[in-house]
């Protein structure tokens, strides 16, 4: 009988899990694989502190645009309407569509390297066939299905962890380097902007969208739930639900990202390569766990995050232009339901196409697309924060004072990483 309430206690647990899982397995895209292994190959151990800050942080704001979505039943761009001119609001949308589509880029491209690695060819070929993949999973694969597909599909990125496990490490060294910051690191003319993209590629402008937008769906699809401002009733196991998903998804998330740092420093760093220049540089730091089946499983790792991440990335930048224009939008739609959100996410993923095809260096592509997400990420946190603290759109529920300070922690970090990489750039590094 205890073991029986242990398995449902564990289903149940399961089932709480959702977009806030989602989005922290999405935030260890391609793209986040490429900088945590450019900073673990490039500093070492030297950066690995960065992990224990933008946890709190990562956590915060994504509860903050969790709980905007829930309780208002909008997604962050209608919000974002209510208290700002409509020039602004499009701006940061269309800021947020071309970070997004470089990105996809970006992923796409790493993506189609690693099937090289594995099959040989043309890598554009196989670029393509992935967005096309991607494009009819999210156009045809009914809304609930897919969330549970994308659940499991976050399994992937334990790969890493596995890493860690088999390398013989220095654990002084790594705790060092994880609770305090080398000063020699900090003063090379690459650190600030790794750090930017460190914070830019866990702390992303889509996550927001994206998490916020998938609460609204979660209400949508439940007939009994209710925006929280109309139905306060429900608000205490629904914010329950949504700190739990949220502390787990960003911890998975930060788990992943230490493990690649960790394994880039204890091999590739250790052995005198502080350059990643393709994916089959990245690869090598997986060598010794895996062994003669390395590119096997970075080729996995890259696939299957960028399998997960392309959804989101454009999912996020068609809810953001659709709430903008009061279109109909959500994944559960059929493409002729919803033909303007499904053509912005079309042309997301096939501009990320042209991108691929423009013969950018994808390793590179990566690492400065979350540099621009990281510059980005300002104007929209600042938004959000102004929009989760005031009554007239949170009504009872705005954010709670240890929120709010966090909330805003994690942007004055945001705000001064980036200040700091300009006048590094502007001084000449």
């Amino acid at each position: 009988m205890t073991s029986l309430r242990r398995r449902i206690r564990s289903v149940a647990l399961v089932e709480q899990l959702g977009p806030g899982l989602v989005t922290g397995a999405a935030d260890d895209d391609p793209s986040g694989i490429a900088t945590y292994s450019q900073s673990g190959a490039q500093f070492g151990y030297g950066l690995l502190w960065t992990m224990l800050l933008t946890y709190p942080l990562m956590t915060a704001i994504q509860l903050v645009s969790a709980e905007i979505g829930r309780v208002t039943g909008r997604g962050l761009a209608r919000n974002m309407h209510k208290i700002m001119p409509p020039a602004a609001v499009n701006t940061l949308v269309a800021l947020l569509f071309v970070a997004n589509t470089i990105n996809i880029g970006a992923d796409l491209a790493a993506m189609g390297a690693s099937a090289q690695l594995l099959a040989g060819g043309g890598a554009h070929y196989f670029t393509v066939g992935f967005a096309v993949a991607s494009l009819l999973l999210q156009m045809f694969i009914a809304y609930k299905r897919y969330v549970r597909f994308l659940k499991w599909l976050t399994l992937v990125l334990f790969a890493y962890v596995a890493v860690v496990l088999t390398v013989k490490l220095d654990w002084g060294q790594v705790a060092h380097g994880l609770f305090i910051p080398d000063p020699a690191v900090l003063k090379s003319k690459d650190a600030v902007t790794t750090i930017v993209a460190i914070l830019g590629t866990t702390i992303s402008p889509y996550l927001f969208f994206w998490q916020a937008a998938q609460e609204v769906e979660e209400v949508a699809h439940d007939d009994e739930a209710r925006p929280l401002k109309q139905a306060p009733e429900q608000a205490r196991p629904e914010l329950r639900r949504i700190k739990l998903d949220t502390f787990v998804g960003m911890a998975v998330s930060n788990l992943v990202a230490l493990a690649i740092m960790i394994a880039t420093a204890a091999t590739l760093h250790a052995s005198g390569q502080t350059t990643i220049g393709s994916a089959a540089d990245a690869a090598k730091a997986l060598e010794p766990a895996a062994g003669p089946f390395a590119f096997l499983l970075f080729a996995l790792g890259i696939i299957g995050t960028g399998l997960l991440a392309i959804p989101v990335l454009a999912g996020s930048a068609a809810y953001a232009v659709g709430e903008t224009r009061g279109w109909k939008c959500g994944l559960d739609n059929k493409p002729w339901e919803a033909v303007g959100f499904y053509t912005v996410l079309g042309a997301a993923t096939l501009l990320g196409v042209g991108i691929d095809l423009a013969r950018i260096d994808p390793i590179k592509a990566l690492f400065w697309s979350a540099v621009i997400n990281g510059v980005i990420a300002v104007p929209m946190m600042v938004a959000m924060m102004i929009v989760v603290s005031r009554p007239d759109q949170m009504g009872r529920f705005k954010a709670r004072p240890l929120l709010k300070t966090f909330g805003w922690l994690a942007t004055a970090v945001m705000a001064a990483a980036s200040l700091a990489m300009f006048a590094d750039m502007a001084l000449g590094g």
